[in-house]
């Protein structure tokens, strides 16, 4: 044997196929096409705010569990959606993504407040939707994603309804080769 059939292989799993000695991986290289997409829907929720809520009472209305593993560099939109009825209401609602992944002590933001409000007492019902983007995020990253609704201003007046809350995510691997 010559010494370059005894050398050490120091190449990692991403290098093994392309490596010229023999070099095992923990894991098999796996070929996966770029841009690969993922849906999850996740659970579906709904709260009824009774007379008189108080202003910074929060409710969890829909989670997704995301599971980032295997992807390069991913994007995830999230989409939410809720029908919100109000009998002679007066409310303001903010809106907002929070995610917590492994490791994390508490929930971070994602993405923007977004606002529902009923000005007037009246009795109506209004589908509510918006979506937010988050690119920040590890490889092999596993987190919680949740919307979480948010008295504003005063006490609210009247009763609302927030009715068949989801939220879904669309996970894009953005590996370009």
């Amino acid at each position: 044997m010559n010494d370059l059939d005894m050398r050490i292989c120091e190449c990692d799993c991403d290098e093994c196929e392309d490596c010229t000695c023999n070099c095992t991986c923990e894991r098999p290289r796996k070929h996966l096409k770029p841009n690969r997409t993922i849906l999850k829907c996740g659970s579906q929720g709904g709260v009824t705010l009774p007379l008189g809520t108080l202003a910074g009472a929060a409710f969890t209305l829909a989670t997704v569990n995301v599971d980032s593993k295997g992807l390069k560099n991913p994007c995830i939109k999230f989409e939410f959606a809720s029908n919100i009825v109000t009998t002679a209401a007066v409310i303001t609602l903010n809106f907002q993504v929070f995610k917590q992944c492994k490791g994390m002590l508490t929930p971070i933001p994602v993405g923007p407040i977004w606002t529902f409000s009923r000005l007037v007492a009246i009795t109506d019902g209004n589908t509510f939707t918006f979506f937010v983007c988050d690119c920040d995020l590890c490889n092999d990253e596993c987190c919680t994603y949740s919307v979480v609704a948010t008295v504003a201003g005063v006490a609210t007046v009247g009763v609302t309804a927030i009715n068949n809350a989801t939220l879904a995510a669309i996970i894009v691997d953005n590996d370009c080769f």
